[in-house]
């Protein structure tokens, strides 16, 4: 999936940390997600034709919220995204001109009750310009205009063809209107007695339930994917599947525990090959990579040893260019990567299984038994899990120990300053623990026994490891009640026992 924008930068501390647990990640993306639009979706379907050989179909979706009926959907674009996705030859005019319509249940609900209202108020500036250009040529005709006579609008495009037709049959109770093809629709003048007839007519194209469908655009795609309870497969895909939830299903909830069983009602099988991958690449000799496309392109290559029973994937004829030129952040061709990344996978790990070869044409099966481990789990980057478990606990990360860096005789220093310092070592995350302490946190054991060494004898900044007894604020601030409550019950004690003494 492409969008609009990846991580909102409003407020700065929705930035994503190590220091996240599993529900402040979601808090931080479910603001990002709600501020950004799906401007693409690749959807590869992978069957199995005979034996071990997969046949992909990979389609290409621009996507743009629906603008039909009163709500106006509004989005953000990210300049950095917009940059990124221009440079890899994102089609920017069919994302806005034909980008497919999309709602949640939220939306669809609104948009029910105001057809069922008989409203004809549509939310577009454009939209009222062209009703107001059709309302004017319909009503200079019909007054001269003779029974069954007819006339055609054109140029009209998306939803202006529902709209302009609920409008003139609201305002004039004497025509019919019927869509002719591409852009046309036909305006008839009839009598009030055959306009009554073809109300009721089973091929009126402005029924409410085909207006609907209409406006639910891929939605109706979206729907038909969670009955067929198919493996859903993805790289990274948290905050694709937040998107598809915000989008396409319901507004996300502020619970995280909530969003899990949506998401696990919905989609019951995940795989994301980020998670798949990262554990395959610590038992193999492959090469450092850093995204998908050279995933795909290690697991094809000579380092990956194939044998006769390994899956062979062909893509259809309809989808043949993608074998014959990489077309990497087109949603599609990602999509492609990402199947074929997991059949591949999934092959590997089976031949790691067993000492003796893999029986001929193993089958999906198979693959899914020997990728259990890696089911629901998916990816984190940079985040106090290393991933998320959409059937059961999270399991916390195994992060290096914390650093606490203690300020002396440097004033106002704040976590920018403290990151700039060290970030010439390693990329820690920082957060304040006190008014001149602060504690560093990475996800690389190598990087801190260097800045240990390093900063020994730093004039200003004591790095120690982080114990919890010696520099937690609440231990520190209970050992200090605690000596306070000790102090008062000795004094009382002194105090108190001291007439028995005399005695």
């Amino acid at each position: 999936m492409e969008f609009t924008g990846l991580h909102s930068t409003d407020p700065q501390s929705n930035q994503p940390s190590l220091f996240d647990s599993p529900a402040e990640r979601y808090r931080k993306a479910r603001h990002s997600v709600q501020r950004f639009a799906v401007a693409q979706l690749g959807l590869a379907i992978f069957s199995n034709e005979n034996s071990n050989k997969y046949v992909v179909h990979s389609y290409n979706f621009f996507l743009f919220p629906s603008t039909l009926g009163v709500t106006d959907v509004e989005f953000t674009l990210s300049a950095s995204s917009t940059h990124f996705l221009s440079h890899y030859g994102f089609d920017y005019r069919k994302f806005l001109e034909d980008g497919i319509p999309y709602m949640n249940e939220v939306q669809e609900q609104i948009l029910s009750q105001h057809l069922l209202a008989g409203s004809s108020e549509v939310s577009s500036a454009l939209d009222r310009d062209v009703l107001k250009k059709a309302i004017d040529e319909v009503t200079s005709w019909i007054a001269a205009a003779e029974e069954e006579s007819s006339m055609i609008l054109q140029d009209l495009s998306g939803y202006q063809m529902f709209e302009v037709q609920l409008v003139l049959r609201k305002a004039l109770q004497n025509v019919w209107t019927q869509p002719l093809g591409d852009k046309k629709v036909m305006v008839k003048k009839v009598s009030r007695q055959h306009r009554q007839l073809l109300e009721n007519s089973p091929y009126d194209y402005c029924r409410k339930e085909l207006v609907l469908l209409s406006a639910r655009g891929f939605t109706n795609l979206f729907q038909t994917l969670v009955k067929a309870k198919k493996p859903l497969v993805g790289h990274n895909m948290l905050m694709d599947l937040m998107h598809l939830h915000d989008k396409f299903y319901k507004p996300l909830p502020e619970s995280y525990e909530e969003f899990k069983r949506n998401i696990h009602n919905l989609f019951p099988v995940l795989i994301d090959t980020k998670t798949v991958t990262k554990s395959i690449w610590k038992k193999c000799p492959f090469p450092h990579v850093t995204n998908l496309l050279e995933v795909y392109e290690v697991l094809c290559s000579n380092l990956n040893p194939k044998g006769s029973t390994c899956p062979v994937i062909t893509l259809a004829s309809d989808c043949s260019r993608y074998a014959e030129k990489k077309s990497p952040h087109e949603a599609a061709y990602d999509a492609f990567l990402c199947g074929s990344v997991l059949l591949k996978s999934a092959h590997l790990l089976l031949c790691r299984s067993t000492d003796d070869a893999v029986e001929a044409d193993p089958s999906f099966s198979q693959y899914l038994t020997v990728l259990a481990e890696y089911l629901n789990k998916v990816n984190v980057i940079r985040g106090g899990v290393s991933s998320i478990n959409f059937s059961g606990e999270d399991t916390p990360c195994k992060h290096p120990p914390a650093l606490v860096v203690h300020v002396r005789g440097w004033s106002g220093l704040n976590e920018r300053q403290i990151y700039e310092e060290f970030k010439a070592l390693c990329r820690f995350d920082v957060r304040r623990l006190s008014k001149n302490q602060f504690i560093l946190l990475s996800n690389k054991f190598k990087h801190v026994r260097p800045v240990l060494q390093d900063y020994k004898h730093h004039p200003h900044l004591r790095v120690s490891v982080y114990g919890h007894w010696r520099h937690s604020p609440r231990v520190s601030c209970l050992l200090q009640v605690s000596g306070i409550v000790a102090l008062w019950s000795l004094l009382a004690f002194v105090v108190g026992g001291a007439p028995c003494c005399s005695l």
